[in-house]
C-alpha cells in the first residue's frame, strides 16, 4: 500500500513529544512493508540535517525549511482572520505544492496525517483513505492556556481556542477517521461536536531502550524530565520550586532535585541557584539521570494527551508522582502503578513518604514497569492502529 504520513514537525529523531508518535507510527508502517512518503516541516538547517537518518524508515521524505520568522509572521497574518493562526505557523505554499505533487506522481493508498495544524495540505484531497490523528485536542490545550496565562495574552488564547474548535469540528468531516492519544482526548473531540468516525490508540515507550540497567539509586535525588522551551514544563517546574521544594527540603535537608530538559531559558537557569536544585540544560542522553534518581516528579497542571516523560520513567522502573491532570493520558491505576498528588500538602507527603519507605518504591518501581509492558509498548498501540487502518480500508473498498 502506498501512504502518504503528513506531519508538522520532521520526526526523526524522535526526542520530543511531537515526533515521537509519528515516528514510530511511519517505522512500523514500513516495517510491514508499505511504501511510505513523509512530508513535514524543519525550522532550521540543522534540523533539515539531522532528518536525513529518517530515510531508514520510509521511501520518500519531503521536508520543507520554514523559518520561525517566516512561520510567525504567517501566524499574525491569522490573527483578525477565521483561520486559527496555528494553522499559518505550520503553513507554506511550497510544502503545498510537493505534496500535491506527491499525490500526482505517486497516488496514495492511504494519507495520514499526525496533528490538525496540517490537516489543511490534504482536507481538500479525494479518492484515498485518510486518517487524521488530532493526536491531543489542540484547541483544549489553548483553552487550558486562557487559565494559566494573564492579560493581555489570555484573550488571545480564547480567540484561538474558538477558531480552533470550529475548524477541528469542519476538518473531522473531511477525513474518513480521526483519532488521539488517549480515550480521554477522544471524549473531549466528541463534546466539541465531532461526529466522524473516531477512536484512540496509545503511545508507546521503547522498552528496550527505557531499560532499568542497575537496581541501585540515590534515595536522597529526585527528577524532572522534559524539554525547558514548552511552556507547560515551565509552569510545572516554578510551581514546584516555588509551593513544593521549600517544604520537601525542610524535612529532608540533603534532598537534591534535577530538572533535566533542553534549552531552558535564563529565568528556568535561575532556579537552580536554589539550595539542592540543578538545572542540567541539554543531555545527551536521560536514562542516567532517571536510573539515579528515587522518584521522577510530573507537577503538571497544563497536560493534554500522554506525557512521555511520565511512560520513560515507568519504563525504567522510576516510581512517579503526576499532577491528577497530567495521570490522565496513562493508562496505569492511580496508587497501583503510579501516585497522583492534588495539591501542595499532597505533594510533600508522597514525596516524603515514598523516599523514608524502601519496600513502598520498590513496590512502585516493579509496578510502574511491569504496567508500561502491557499497556504501553509500541508493539501493542500499532496492533491497534492496524486493525483500524484494516478496517478502513475494507470499508473504502466496499462503497
Amino acid at each position: 500500500m502506498n501512504i502518504l504520513f503528513i506531519c508538522h514537525r520532521v520526526p526523526f529523531p524522535p526526542k520530543r513529544g511531537g515526533k515521537i508518535r509519528p515516528f514510530n507510527v511511519i517505522r512500523h508502517l514500513s516495517a510491514k512493508g508499505h511504501r511510505v512518503s513523509v512530508a513535514s516541516l524543519a525550522r532550521t538547517a540543522l534540523e533539515l540535517e539531522e532528518s536525513r537518518g529518517l530515510s531508514a524508515y520510509c521511501d520518500r521524505q519531503i521536508v520543507e525549511v520554514v523559518p520561525d520568522a517566516s512561520a510567525w509572521a504567517r501566524m499574525l497574518g491569522n490573527v483578525f482572520s477565521r483561520r486559527p493562526s496555528s494553522f499559518g505557523y505550520f503553513w507554506t505554499p511550497t510544502l503545498a505544492r510537493r505534496i500535491q505533487e506527491e499525490i500526482d506522481h505517486h497516488p496514495p493508498d492511504l494519507i495520514f496525517t499526525h496533528c490538525s495544524s496540517v490537516a489543511p495540505y490534504v482536507s481538500k484531497v479525494q479518492g484515498p483513505a485518510k486518517i487524521l490523528d488530532f493526536g491531543d485536542v489542540d484547541s483544549q490545550k489553548w483553552r487550558e492556556y486562557v487559565t494559566s496565562r494573564g492579560f493581555p495574552m489570555a484573550p488571545v488564547f480564547w480567540l484561538e481556542a474558538v477558531k480552533l474548535e470550529r475548524a477541528e469540528r469542519a476538518l473531522s468531516t473531511q477525513f474518513d477517521l480521526c483519532t488521539c492519544t488517549t480515550s480521554a482526548e477522544l471524549r473531549s473531540l466528541r463534546e466539541l461536536g465531532v461526529n466522524a468516525k473516531s477512536n484512540w490508540f496509545p503511545n508507546g515507550v521503547d522498552t528496550d531502550f527505557f531499560a532499568p540497567r542497575s537496581s541501585a539509586f540515590d534515595a536522597r535525588q529526585i527528577a524532572f524530565v522534559g524539554r525547558m522551551d514548552y511552556y507547560p514544563n515551565q509552569q510545572a517546574v516554578r510551581w514546584f520550586c516555588a509551593e513544593v521544594w521549600p517544604a520537601l527540603r525542610q524535612r529532608i535537608p540533603e534532598l537534591q532535585f534535577m530538572v533535566v530538559g533542553a534549552e531552558p531559558p535564563s529565568f528556568i537557569r535561575a532556579l537552580g541557584n536554589l539550595p539542592g536544585v540543578t538545572i542540567t540544560g541539554s543531555v545527551p542522553d536521560v536514562r542516567p539521570f532517571l536510573e539515579r534518581a528515587a522518584l521522577s516528579v510530573a507537577p503538571l497542571t497544563i497536560a493534554r494527551g500522554t506525557q512521555n516523560k511520565i511512560l520513560e520513567s515507568m519504563a525504567m522502573g522510576t516510581p512517579v508522582i503526576c499532577s491528577r491532570q497530567a495521570v490522565g493520558g496513562v493508562d496505569a491505576v492511580p496508587g497501583e502503578h503510579l501516585l497522583v498528588a492534588n495539591d501542595t500538602n499532597d505533594w510533600v507527603t508522597l514525596v516524603t513518604d515514598v523516599l523514608n519507605d524502601p519496600e513502598r518504591r520498590r513496590r512502585l518501581s516493579t509496578a510502574s514497569r511491569a504496567r508500561i509492558l502491557s499497556h504501553h509498548s509500541w508493539p501493542a498501540a500499532m496492533n491497534r492502529l492496524d486493525g483500524m487502518i484494516d478496517e478502513l480500508c475494507k470499508s473504502k473498498q466496499t462503497k
